[in-house]
């Protein structure tokens, strides 16, 4: 196979052309050959005469060039290719046919993440000017490449200086005014950029795009502040960018906007990203402090889930189960007492009759604000759980297993992570043992049609079987046979006997 890939290869850079059915035995005949082969014979000769080949107006001659370049490419090191393939790549970025532009710039990626390569790449301003303009593109997955290469550009100090203290920060404010689309591209770009240390923040910060960012955030237009919620919430995942937003007042903005919103007609269309904002600040930094700082997200966390409108419920009910999914923001929850066992009602109620989707959303957001690991069960904390559990219905056991037992696969799994996140809390298991026939529904396997249903049972029996207390509340031969199940695994099925009759069909 090695043999052939070198013939059709020289006989294509020989004559500078190689007809289709060439190309396509080229292109199976690559794949069968290990990159190290490749490596040991393959000149620039080769890939030049195939880089020349998509310099037609035939999409299956390009779309079978690109395929052997991918292979070819991939067993070259990249200072090599840096090197002798400069120019083929940098007419890749102008080619029309966009899967030669993602070979090139995913090429400039490979290049980039190479300490002996990257040089080469910074010394070469039209290559990066180009891959900036891409980000312009009519197509997503171009940009997206292209983001995906800049942002690894801008791993380096010398990265960074090539992007923001050059002539291309123009290039990078030029193409954000093509329209509103690429703009947003422009500021993901820079958010990742942003979130990988605090040097970088400092960068994007002196060039002024994050307070342009920022600026269209806390502007007049609803749609806007839709979407760029959603980058800004993406910098409060990291500390550095965090503590840049407390500086520069912008969540003390974001909070003022969420008061604001009570007589704004718009705010459907911006408070729920807001929201969410505020919930993943709470988890990544103190729900005690952040709850406290700002009460009106709470507040307004609270009015979202009782009201009559499923989108916000659904907001709240994500936002709540994020808040409670450490032991700090239930005890935030617990805090607030009545209102939010009340609460918990409402939730239930939804999880039994509201449409699939906000159903699912309901028992994830349980699961999460029942779960209280091994170490952290104190008597307090188990019985404000066992308080939450007891809220969401007159009899909440029996409310989860008549999901569970739903011909829907998403309602059936989400049913039984309700089950695995109690079933570590004696209150719980001595529930689950009263229940008539609950046990036995826990180690029946004929119940579970599917993978992602025997998966959710395996772990639900994982949960009783880990827990400290169960031997002895279960008992003995209930024990056993959860550890029975758990030993077999969760697609263990029976062996029948059967008995072959002669003259039986």
């Amino acid at each position: 196979m090695a043999e052939a890939v070198w013939e059709l290869l020289g006989r294509a850079a020989l004559r500078r052309a190689a007809p289709l059915e060439e190309l396509r035995a080229l292109r199976l005949a690559v794949q069968a050959v290990p990159p190290a082969a490749l490596r040991a014979r393959l000149g620039a000769e080769h890939l030049a005469a195939l880089f020349d080949l998509l310099g037609v107006n035939d999409r299956e001659q390009v779309a079978a060039c690109v395929s052997i370049l991918e292979r070819l490419l991939q067993a070259l090191d990249p200072v090599y290719v840096i090197q002798n393939l400069r120019e083929e790549l940098q007419k890749g970025l102008f080619h029309p046919d966009d899967s030669v532009k993602i070979l090139s710039i995913s090429q400039v990626g490979r290049i980039v993440e190479n300490s002996d390569a990257v040089t080469e790449i910074l010394n070469s301003p039209e290559l990066l000017r180009q891959i900036i303009n891409c980000i312009g593109g009519e197509r997503i997955a171009v940009a997206k490449e292209a983001i995906k290469s800049l942002s690894r550009i801008a791993q380096t100090q010398d990265g960074l200086e090539a992007l923001f203290v050059s002539s291309l920060l123009s290039d990078l404010k030029n193409v954000m005014a093509t329209n509103d689309v690429v703009r947003y591209r422009v500021y993901e770009l820079i958010v990742e950029i942003s979130s990988v240390s605090a040097e970088s923040l400092n960068y994007c910060a002196n060039s002024g795009l994050i307070s342009e960012l920022i600026g269209e955030l806390t502007g007049d237009d609803v749609l806007v502040r839709a979407t760029c919620i959603e980058m800004v919430t993406s910098l409060a995942h990291t500390p550095h960018g965090r503590q840049y937003l407390a500086q520069q007042g912008v969540i003390d903005k974001i909070s003022n906007i969420i008061v604001g919103a009570e007589s704004d007609p718009f705010s459907g269309f911006y408070l729920p990203g807001f929201v969410k904002f505020f919930g993943n600040l709470a988890v990544v930094d103190s729900p005690q402090q952040i709850c406290e700082r700002y009460p009106v997200f709470l507040e307004k966390v609270f009015e979202m889930a009782e009201s009559h409108d499923p989108t916000m419920i659904g907001v709240a009910v994500d936002t709540l189960g994020i808040l409670g999914s450490n032991v700090e923001g239930k005890q935030v929850l617990q805090k607030t007492r009545s209102r939010f066992r009340s609460l918990l009602s409402k939730i239930g109620h939804q999880a039994k009759n509201a449409p699939t989707e906000l159903r699912l959303r309901c028992l994830d957001a349980i699961s999460s604000l029942l779960y209280l690991p091994p170490e952290q069960q104190t008597e307090d904390l188990l019985r404000m759980t066992e308080s939450w559990f007891t809220s969401l219905s007159s009899q909440p056991l029996e409310l989860f297993r008549s999901i569970s037992t739903q011909p829907f696969p998403d309602l059936h799994c989400g049913a039984l992570r309700v089950f695995t996140a109690i079933a570590n809390q004696p209150w719980a298991q001595k529930l689950m043992l009263d229940s008539p026939g609950f046990v036995e529904y826990v180690v029946d396997r004929s119940v579970e049609p599917d993978k992602a249903s025997k998966d959710a049972k395996y772990e639900l029996v994982k949960a009783l079987v880990n827990s400290k207390t169960i031997a002895e509340i279960f008992g003995n031969q209930y024990y056993l046979r959860l550890r029975a199940y758990l030993h077999e695994g969760p697609y263990y099925v029976k062996a029948v006997a059967t008995t072959a009759v002669e003259g039986a069909e």
